[in-house]
């Protein structure tokens, strides 16, 4: 694609379709996909996933090791979700039919009560490597041998409070990602957003004036200065990641993970220093839970950055028409990543490597972040420090409701949320009188 023209049909087909053997499909199956957060599933439970337009199953054996393996059982297509997961694979529960993480059939019980032993071996269900770290589950569903998954530096952070959101957004991934280097939406669809849907013209925040793309060993970095800003401003000094293929970083992380054509399952990792009172402090469980995008009437919500930001995606459309577009010159960070994707699906084409995979054990110890940005987890920080960003989040995100402690999305249970409060010495975990099982607030 030539940078400044729109694509055409062909090409937005080969950037948005994921099934097996699609062009971008081959491309994302090169990476780790996270598909589930580890406490969402005991050993020996299983749940439902579609991934890359795969419908499969995801469990857990006894002992903490992973399977997922296509959903109907190759014998004669039950749904093994409804299986029985025993120590060494899952049992569909039709006839019996046994497939242990690999997808080897083990056994067949009636077979081999008439002594067909052999039959099981010419029998094989697709299944996929999954593997829990960081408090996710990681899904693989490319060819060997599979790179690492990436240890970034904030996985690695100490003393940090760390948790898991997840939401389904009903529209194609791309337009979800292409957000991630789209500095300029952030002014208008956050900043904006209540007095432009007043009408307050008056009160618009200030304008972006200047836009830095550089390119990053693992995909782009962005920076921004708005009026009135010099290059001291820490919007341009601190630059937001777009790694490649689908992941933003702007201090936390947000995944955006096909699940099919057209829809994308958003997957954020956020970790927080916590307060200098509270260290050392750890987690034997990184917590997780589904954000909230509606009313109990079904009105779309629209005071999260998450939730403005997905009525923008689904507004483009199931999956975008961008033969119709208009580039300008704030789109040049969505140029160079189409660019960038589009040469990487030609690589895995001619049987390379696309770019940002991690193979070598002693770089994958920990992959540093980039200076402006490892200076958030530098843990632990004064709580005046997070009280001061907590306001700094509510000035540029105005639509967030008073009190909000979780910017992105709601819905956040009020368990975490006050885990969260006592972890940045927002809220006193010593009980009181009346309350023996209390938090009280600190001051």
């Amino acid at each position: 694609m030539v940078a400044g023209k729109v694509l055409t049909a062909a090409q937005n087909r080969r950037l948005t379709e994921v099934g097996p053997g699609t062009p971008m499909g081959n491309l994302l199956r090169r990476y780790w996909q996270p598909i589930a957060a580890v406490d969402e599933l005991a050993p020996g439970e299983r749940r439902a996933v579609t991934l890359l337009g795969e419908d499969l199953v995801l469990y857990r054996l006894p002992s903490g090791e992973y399977g997922l393996t296509e959903r109907h059982c190759p014998h004669r297509r039950a749904d093994l979700l409804n299986g029985y997961v025993e120590a060494d694979g899952i049992r569909c529960s039709y006839h019996g039919w046994k497939f242990d993480v690999c997808g080897r059939c083990v056994s067949q019980p009636f077979e081999e009560v008439a002594g067909a032993t052999r039959f099981r071996d010419r029998v094989t269900a697709t299944a996929y490597r999954a593997e829990g770290r960081y408090g996710l589950v990681w899904a693989y569903l490319g060819p060997d041998p599979a790179p690492l998954i990436p240890a970034w530096e904030p996985f690695l952070m100490p003393d940090c409070f760390t948790q898991i959101v997840f939401h389904e957004v009903p529209c194609n991934w791309l337009q979800c990602q292409e957000n991630s280097i789209d500095p300029v939406h952030f002014e208008w669809l956050h900043a904006n957003w209540l007095p432009g849907r007043a009408n307050d013209v008056d009160s618009y925040g200030p304008a972006h004036a200047q836009l830095g793309f550089d390119e990053w060993e693992f995909g782009f970095a962005y920076r921004r200065m708005h009026d009135g800003e010099d290059e001291t401003s820490d919007a341009w000094t601190t630059g937001r990641l777009c790694i490649m293929p689908n992941l933003f970083a702007p201090v936390h992380f947000e995944w955006r993970v096909p699940i099919d054509d057209r829809r994308t399952l958003s997957v954020v990792w956020i970790a927080d220093p916590v307060s200098e009172e509270r260290a050392p402090f750890h987690q034997d469980v990184i917590p997780s839970w589904w954000g909230r995008t509606h009313d109990d009437d079904g009105t779309p919500l629209t005071t999260h950055v998450l939730h403005q930001d997905t009525l923008s995606w689904v507004g483009q459309g199931e999956i975008a028409d961008r033969t119709r577009e208009h580039l300008g010159r704030g789109d040049r960070g969505v140029q160079l990543l189409r660019n960038r994707l589009l040469a990487d699906v030609d690589a895995v084409e001619r049987g390379e490597d696309p770019s940002g995979l991690v193979r070598d054990p002693a770089r994958n110890e920990c992959i540093a972040w980039p200076a402006g940005l490892r200076r958030f987890y530098v843990a632990p920080v004064p709580t005046e420090a997070i009280r001061a960003r907590i306001a700094a989040i509510g000035r540029a995100v105005p639509s967030l409701p008073a009190g909000e402690r979780f910017f992105l999305i709601a819905g956040q249970p009020d368990d975490i949320r006050e885990q969260w409060d006592v972890a940045m010495g927002l809220r006193d975990d010593r009980p009181t009188a009346d309350r023996p099982d209390a938090l009280t607030e600190a001051h």
